[in-house]
Parts: structure tokens; C-alpha cells; sequence
């Protein structure tokens, strides 16, 4: 089987739980997730299947959405509610100063360019070791600050010592540190309670397919594949063009070739019909382009 298929990912099981299941519901062993949900968050996950996974690298740099809320008066270990306090809870004692008006104040500095440096428990390699098992593991986890980007972080409501948000932050940038960054900007503490993906990139959750609603088809190839986005649809960056059958030979055998592709787009996908998407090409000079991915190879 060969797709995308935009999953609204439950609570209580990892994004690789959900390859591992859409596989055994597909019959598709090749799938690869597009941008790791932890267990707690729910929402967006893009799948890609079969000779669709080849496309995997043009997705890595999509922007993600969330709505989500976090409690005051505790970090944790793990930056989220499934860790361990760093101590007592001390919203008693903070309550009075910390204020909705205050929250949405210090909010400010998490937009734009932020430093921000990882969970330890994340799935950070460090010499090729996930960082949550050194951390499990009581090891020292030494990860570096990185640069991310948030595009958009509002504090919708306060109620007590629970806080609600919709962020909005580049592919890699994690969410609970932010939570975990502001709490210690209040003195106060804070930590991750509930994440909802409600977007990745172009795909958000009106299109997405809960697993109950996939494990209905398992085993009906055509209504799975009913359900996959339109690879038309798909890296709206890159234009559509149709080739007739000569240049689709040629493409498929890695040959440059001419298509009637008239902007000035440095990539485009190349279908045969409307739907069957053959290649990703570069353009080399006007309408010459050089296939960079080849969905189906020649013989």
C-alpha cells in the first residue's frame, strides 16, 4: 500500500505503537511517522506507507500546532505530568502573584527565536542512544542548547493553578520545555498536563482517521486507500505536472527530461494520470528536470 495516511493519535501509546499496528491493519511493512507524538499527546501524526516513504525528508521541517494545558507550582523530571516533582507543590505560596495578565507577559519571550534545551527525557540521540534511557538508566544526559522557532504561543485561560494554550513551533522544538522554561521564569514551577496535535504542516485534524476507524478497513486495500490524502494534495510547495509515457520512462530510469512546467519552482511532482505520482524532479535549466526521487524504478 502506498500513501499518507493522517492519524488523530490516542493517549497512552507512542507513535511507533501506531506504525506497529497500522502495519498489522495494512499489510504494509515499509511506514514511517512523520514528527514523534510522545505517549500523553494526542492528534496529528502523518503516516507515510509503501513508496511513499521515500518522501519523508521533504516533511522534516513542517511547523507543528498544539493546543495544550500545564499545571504551576511543580516542574518534573520529565517536564510533563508523567514524571517525578522536583518538590513540594508551591502554588499556595505563588498563587497571589501569579496571574493570567503576568502568564501572557512572560509568554512574550517565547516567541520568535528561542534557546531551548531538550527534556532529558526525549528521544535526543547522544552517541546514538535515545536520552530518555541514559535518564532512565540514572546516567548524565548532556544534550545542547538549540535554536527553535515559535511562530505563536498564547495563553487562552487560567483557572486555578491549570493553564491553557495554543503554540505553534518548528519541527524538533519540544513543547514541555517551553511549559518548563515559563515555570521557571514564574519561580513557581510548571509542567506539561495535556497536548493535542492540531496540526503538522498542511495536514490538521479535520482529516484525520482515528485507529478504531482504520481497524474497521484492515484488510479492505481500496477503502484504506479511500483514505489516504491526495498525493495532488501533497507538498503544495512543489507544483503538479503530468508527462506522457516516453518522459515517464525516461524519469524512471533517473534520465533528465522536459516537462511542460512553465514557474519557476526548483522542484515539481510528476504524476502519470492524475494520481499516480512517479517522481520528485529538480529543474536543471527552464523546463529540463532531473528526477531526485523515483517512486517507481525502471527496467
Amino acid at each position: 500500500m502506498n500513501g499518507l495516511l493522517v492519524i488523530d493519535k490516542p493517549t497512552g501509546i507512542t507513535s511507533h505503537d501506531v506504525v506497529a499496528l497500522l502495519r498489522r491493519i495494512t499489510g504494509e511493512k515499509s511506514i514511517g511517522h512523520l514528527g514523534t507524538l510522545d505517549p500523553m499527546a494526542t492528534g496529528v501524526l502523518p503516516v507515510v506507507l509503501g513508496k511513499y516513504t521515500r518522501l519523508a525528508q521533504y516533511f522534516a521541517q513542517a511547523e507543528k500546532s498544539y493546543s495544550g494545558a500545564m499545571r504551576l507550582g511543580f516542574a518534573t523530571d520529565t517536564y510533563d505530568a508523567e514524571g517525578t516533582p522536583d518538590g513540594p507543590d508551591r502554588w499556595p505560596q505563588y498563587s497571589s502573584g501569579v496571574t493570567l495578565g503576568r502568564i501572557r507577559a512572560m509568554a512574550m519571550r517565547f516567541r520568535g527565536k528561542v534557546e531551548q534545551m531538550p527534556p532529558a527525557f526525549s528521544a535526543k540521540k547522544i552517541a546514538g542512544k535515545p536520552a530518555y534511557e541514559l535518564a532512565r538508566e540514572g546516567k548524565p544526559v548532556e544534550l545542547k542548547v538549540e535554536i527553535v522557532h515559535v511562530s505563536s504561543f498564547v495563553i487562552t485561560g487560567m483557572e486555578g493553578d491549570m493553564v491553557t494554550f495554543n503554540l505553534t513551533i518548528s519541527a524538533g522544538g519540544y513543547v514541555r520545555s517551553i511549559v518548563h522554561d515559563l515555570g521557571q521564569d514564574l519561580e513557581c514551577g510548571a509542567h506539561l498536563t495535556s497536548l493535542r496535535r492540531t496540526k503538522a504542516g498542511v495536514f490538521n485534524l479535520d482529516e484525520a482517521h482515528t485507529l478504531d476507524e482504520l481497524k474497521a478497513l484492515a484488510g479492505n486495500a481500496p477503502g484504506l486507500e479511500a483514505l489516504c490524502v491526495h498525493p495532488r494534495t501533497l507538498l503544495p510547495e512543489m507544483p503538479p505536472v503530468s508527462a506522457d509515457v516516453e518522459s515517464l520512462g525516461r524519469l524512471r530510469n533517473g534520465a533528465q527530461v522536459n516537462l511542460p512546467e512553465f514557474s519557476d519552482a526548483s522542484l515539481v511532482k510528476v504524476f502519470e494520470g492524475q494520481s499516480n505520482l512517479v517522481a520528485i524532479a529538480r529543474r536543471v535549466a527552464g523546463t529540463l528536470f532531473q528526477p531526485v526521487v523515483v517512486m517507481i524504478q525502471g527496467t
